[in-house]
């Protein structure tokens, strides 16, 4: 038995410094790899930015063709809150109507005539 006591004194006294030894430094290899994948995304994003920004051009300027066609409407409809779901026909047509509790419509503003063009005597 003190035979085996020695060995096994020993072995505990060394596993401590063992256990305590430093690993080996892969915190720069993490560090790289993340900061390569941050390349990687920003490279990505930078690509896709610059595909998207012709149509995004194109759709900014549908939008400013479309503005006063859409205030134009707005003015019409008042508020959606006054209207009830929409209704699909038979036919396909879609109604939606105005709920009978609803204030009236305002007066829409008086169109301006068109100038005549002048004549010359």
């Amino acid at each position: 038995m003190r035979s085996l006591a020695a060995p096994l004194a020993l072995c505990l006294l060394l596993s401590p410094a063992l256990a305590q030894e430093a690993p080996p430094d892969e915190s720069g290899d993490v560090e790289d790899g993340f900061s390569l994948l941050g390349e990687g995304m920003n490279l990505l994003l930078r690509g896709l930015i610059d595909e998207m920004e012709p149509a995004m051009r194109d759709m900014g300027d549908a939008m400013a063709e479309l503005q006063p066609a859409l205030r134009d409407l707005l003015a019409q409809v008042d508020d959606l809150r006054n209207y009830q779901a929409p209704e699909r026909l038979p036919n396909g047509d879609i109604l939606i109507r105005r709920k009978p509790d609803a204030p009236p419509l305002p007066a829409p503003p008086p169109k301006a005539a068109p100038e005549a063009p002048a004549i010359d005597l």
